[in-house]
């Protein structure tokens, strides 16, 4: 018999119109950031949230309430924990725990929570409940928390784990999910099922020595405690996390939804058989272009560009050759460029340059100036990453206009203006029987973080943060809508990897390469 999740229950032509007539209460629409508007499917998130808390149904547990949330990279899972949050909170809960797999994620996410003066901070500036004031703190474990706030532990999946079993003075311990009533949040929550995959039947998984046996049993420690789980990417095709997640699935909202719905720029994919330098110039002055596109339209948008090498010790040599070609660079480099053209973005770039007069030293001057060593910024080892996050995750509002990476960004990488990601290798991974390779997939995964759409409007009727031009791709503003991944002429390769931008939703299944 097939296993039914909850977000088809909720979906059925009986339930659903009783789930959206509900209204959001103010205590949590009151109370998140009023930069960021609810969109429609992220009022069915809560909608749903609600029913389920409220209602008794067939099927319903009477205890450890566990939830899945399968939501699109950049479709605002946090912004889901956070109302989730204030309304566990107008029930009871005063403490939550938030854990990750990286620590990257961790600083991001702390940032979001946290800090008031981030342009990313989910709450608004007051926060009220019942008349009452509050505040979201951090604390390192449940007996420092305060009973009229939002206390919350920030943790790696690895660290509680290690934590839990190995105790120290001040850390969490497992009384401490007995003793008080935890929400557990947990982010990527894909990263920790290696014994479900593996087909280790449930009841043995308290007693497996790894982090989903941990989770299992701080969960299970108080029938109070709850368990909310976020991931993009949960493979349902595997039998054994299909029967453990698919009734908990509450809501289902794929990549290929979230494209269809305008939430997300769309892909566009540029070969060029070009040396290394020259295929990254041709990125940074279509990015160029686009921010002129940009001012034309007065939007002060910035837009980044990604270059992605194999390795770090590629990725530092690129660094100091792009640093010395932009300084070098020349018109008879830039007239180089132009003469190999072929994509009708470029000659249209082109073409704008020629037609506002745009001298080519003077565009070479704005390069200079704009691409200077001061706006790179390099995030290779893990050390590093972690670091600047919170920088490569603030690229809307400071002054970086290119970033130098391995693949340390892969995850937890929030960032809205990044339209041009640029492939220094030039290397296959495709496994026997034409499997797609694990490289593919990932930078297929990479691309779809960078086509979070970036919110501008030309007119007060239009919505900031969906498309506008899919119906008049000629316009000029439609190049401020599209990711370009730029790759060195490989043809086999690019087959592959329109298959796994086809498979993960990225982009339509009729595009053709």
């Amino acid at each position: 018999m097939p296993i039914t999740s909850l977000h088809e229950d909720f979906s059925n032509k009986f339930v659903q119109p009783i789930i959206n007539a509900r209204e959001i209460p103010p205590y949590i629409s009151n109370n998140l950031n009023p930069a960021f508007s609810l969109r429609q499917y992220q009022e069915t998130a809560f909608k749903r949230f609600l029913y389920y808390w409220d209602q008794e149904f067939d099927g319903k547990p009477r205890q450890n309430h566990q939830l899945l949330f399968h939501m699109a990279t950049g479709s605002g899972k946090t912004l889901i924990m956070a109302g989730l949050m204030l309304h566990l909170y107008k029930k009871g809960y005063r403490n939550f725990l938030f854990f990750v797999n990286s620590t990257n994620i961790i600083q991001k996410t702390r940032d979001n929570f946290l800090n008031s003066l981030s342009a990313k901070h989910l709450f608004s500036q007051q926060l009220s409940v019942d008349n009452k004031h509050l505040a979201i703190r951090e604390v390192k474990n449940f007996q420092a928390g305060n009973a009229d706030d939002i206390n919350i532990v920030f943790s790696t999946i690895q660290g509680l784990h290690a934590s839990l079993n190995t105790p120290s003075e001040g850390a969490l311990t497992y009384d401490d999910f007995e003793d008080k009533k935890i929400v557990l949040i947990s982010d990527e929550a894909h990263h920790i099922n290696v014994e479900t995959r593996r087909g280790a039947p449930t009841s043995d998984l308290l007693e497996v020595d790894s982090w989903e046996g941990t989770v299992k049993r701080i969960f299970e420690a108080n029938p109070d405690n709850v368990l909310l789980e976020f991931t993009a990417t949960i493979d349902f095709s595997d039998e054994n996390l299909a029967a453990k997640y698919k009734p908990k699935l509450i809501f289902d909202y794929p990549l290929k939804d979230f494209r269809t719905d305008g939430y997300s720029k769309e892909v566009k994919v540029l070969q060029a058989d070009l040396p290394q330098f020259d295929r990254a110039l041709q990125a940074v002055l279509l990015s160029q272009y686009r921010q002129k596109i940009f001012e034309k339209n007065m939007l002060a948008i910035k837009p980044v560009i990604l270059f992605k090498s194999r390795t770090i010790g590629d990725s530092k040599a690129f660094f100091e050759s792009f640093k010395e070609g932009i300084a070098s660079l020349t018109p008879a480099h830039i007239k180089a460029i132009q003469e190999k053209a072929e994509d009708p973005i470029l000659k249209s770039m082109f073409a704008y340059f020629d037609s506002h007069k745009i001298a080519l030293e003077n565009l070479i001057s704005e390069l200079q100036g704009d691409f200077c060593a001061d706006k790179l910024i390099e995030v290779n080892s893990k050390e590093e990453s972690e670091t600047k996050q919170i920088a490569v995750n603030s690229l809307e509002t400071n002054e970086y206009r290119a970033v130098f990476a391995v693949d340390k960004l892969n995850e937890g990488w929030d960032v809205l203006n990044l339209f041009d990601i640029v492939r220094l290798y030039d290397t296959r991974d495709t496994n026997a029987g034409n499997r797609l390779g694990k490289t593919t997939m990932s930078e297929a995964q990479l691309i779809g973080r960078g086509a979070r759409y970036c919110p501008f409007r030309l007119s007060p009727d239009q919505a900031p943060d969906q498309r506008k031009f899919d119906r008049d791709l000629a316009h000029e503003m439609r190049i401020c809508e599209e990711l370009y991944y730029h790759s060195a002429h490989n043809p086999k390769y690019i087959q592959e990897l329109y298959t796994a931008l086809r498979e993960t939703g990225i982009v339509a299944k009729d595009t053709k390469q």
